[in-house]
């Protein structure tokens, strides 16, 4: 075997060498005071250099005989998806700081670990390679939600998480055993050749069809799409905050990634079955997490909801496989980084607030804490109303535009059920408009005796708000970003 053929890895590779560097200063400093400074340190500057590093590879790149395939569009994904990282290492260290100190080499290895995994699910040409790509980025993931595991929600929620995705990945594999017993073959372009071969004359096309809705509905958990998603709510409201923010956003996008670019190359030929499926998901996504979240008092709990409702906007823009609809999905990608990371930064700063640990008698992550915390905390009331506003696609915020462009992605196709789809999605913002603007409601117009006391935040929680919040502001405005995401959309078709 040729070696040298990790060295088309580029982005993987670094990433494992910063494993490596992490793990070693956590091996040397374990009863070193200056540990956690050092690794924090080194740990977000090794992460700084890794989208630029992602950047300098203008040349798609394969390797071992197609398994893995690296496209530009997956490259711009990986930038997209180590941003989002970083914004959740910054946002991590008052958390690691307070309750974390003693794991901080553990929390950072499981980070870089699960990212290595997703790195490798989107540039997988191979559905072998695919899987333990998944499988990297999940078990990680289990371990990231039980960090405070001395808390009951955060085992339970662990609990759940890698009971559901234990089954998920069996459903998975179950249906990739029907893909490659009808094809002979586990490589995408491999079996979209020889179904479009078999569908000439319809043989085995009940396997095959079976195979795609069991690999579609391991992905689906991925995604917390309805109706996979029970999972998501008691994980969300368990795992400790930034990690709650990483699952909801960087997993979340590398899922949608590897769905569309699956499906567009391994089961192309059968787009006139998978459409039809995901018009199904979409609608149950969108419609029932909305209904659900207007009824949640627990603020992370209404975020999962949401994130749920977030992933049916997304897989608008899987319908039709089309250059658009890839462009669209990581402009909306994008977008869905800063503004629900923003969030989540927020959330977090009131959790490590330093000055109570309850309000109204009502945990910090309670909605109710949030009664009139404009009066005390003017500022981080504005940058959540920004943030909320942009999840619920109010203009001119960049939300707006990456909802108007999965839309148009959707009604590109064209059919009767897409036009429908695209209308139900439509009601569904209004919807949406009115839960986001409960916690506008909360923090702007509602009285409290006792509002949450005034603080500072912390240097980094600034530094993480600040980059969010020029994403908001400046996505939005920059029309060049979403014409480059359309050209390098081109090397996926």
């Amino acid at each position: 075997m040729n070696y040298g053929q990790f060295l088309r890895m580029m982005p993987e590779f670094y990433l494992v060498l910063i494993l490596l560097v992490v793990f070693a200063i956590d091996f040397i400093m374990h009863r070193s005071e200056k540990k956690h400074d050092v690794l924090s340190g080194v740990t977000v500057a090794l992460m700084l250099v890794l989208p630029f590093q992602i950047a300098l590879l203008s040349e798609p790149s394969s390797a071992f005989g197609g398994m893995y395939v690296a496209t530009q569009a997956a490259n711009v994904m990986k930038i997209i998806l180590s941003i989002g990282t970083v914004i959740v290492l910054i946002m991590a260290e008052p958390w690691l700081k307070n309750e974390g100190s003693k794991h901080v080499g553990e929390f950072y290895l499981l980070v870089i670990s699960t990212l290595l995994g997703m790195f490798i699910m989107m540039s997988s040409g191979n559905f072998l390679l695919f899987f333990l790509g998944l499988e990297t980025a999940s078990v990680p993931m289990a371990c990231l939600v039980a960090m405070d595991k001395w808390k009951k929600n955060s085992a339970e929620g662990a609990a759940k998480y890698i009971l559901t995705a234990t089954f998920s990945s069996g459903v998975m594999l179950y249906g990739l055993s029907f893909v490659y017993g009808s094809t002979g073959t586990l490589y995408f372009d491999d079996i979209a050749n020889r179904i479009a071969y078999m569908a000439q004359y319809k043989s085995q096309l009940p396997m095959l069809l079976m195979g795609l809705v069991f690999f579609f509905s391991g992905l689906g958990f991925k995604l917390s799409l309805v109706p996979f998603h029970f999972w998501t709510a008691d994980t969300y409201e368990g795992a400790p905050t930034p990690v709650t923010g990483y699952l909801s956003v960087v997993s979340k996008g590398a899922a949608a990634f590897a769905l569309m670019f699956i499906l567009m190359h391994a089961f192309a030929p059968l787009i006139e079955y998978w459409e039809y499926l995901l018009y199904i998901v979409i609608v149950l996504s969108i419609t029932i997490a909305n209904l659900f979240a207007i009824r949640q008092s627990e603020l992370k709990r209404f975020m999962a909801f949401s994130s749920i409702s977030q992933a049916g906007y997304i897989m608008l823009a899987v319908i039709g496989g089309s250059q658009m609809g890839m462009a669209s999905l990581m402009y909306y990608v994008l977008v869905y980084v800063v503004a629900n990371m923003a969030v989540f930064t927020v959330i977090s700063a009131v959790e490590n607030n330093g000055q109570c640990s309850m309000v109204n008698g009502q945990s910090l992550t309670s909605m109710r804490a949030y009664d009139g915390l404009y009066q005390t905390n003017p500022k981080l009331a504005f940058l959540m109303t920004l943030a909320l506003f942009s999840l619920a696609g109010i203009p001119p915020f960049a939300g707006m535009f990456s909802k108007f462009f999965v839309f148009m992605a959707a009604a590109q196709q064209g059919s009767f059920w897409a036009y429908f789809v695209v209308f139900i999605a439509l009601i569904n913002t209004v919807v949406s408009l009115y839960y986001y603007l409960l916690i506008v409601k909360a923090m702007y117009i509602k009285q409290t005796d006792t509002p949450l006391p005034t603080f500072r935040t912390e240097l980094f929680t600034r530094v993480a708000l600040a980059l969010c919040t020029a994403g908001i502001v400046l996505f939005g405005i920059c029309s060049c970003l979403y014409d480059y995401l359309f050209s390098v959309s081109k090397s996926v078709m």
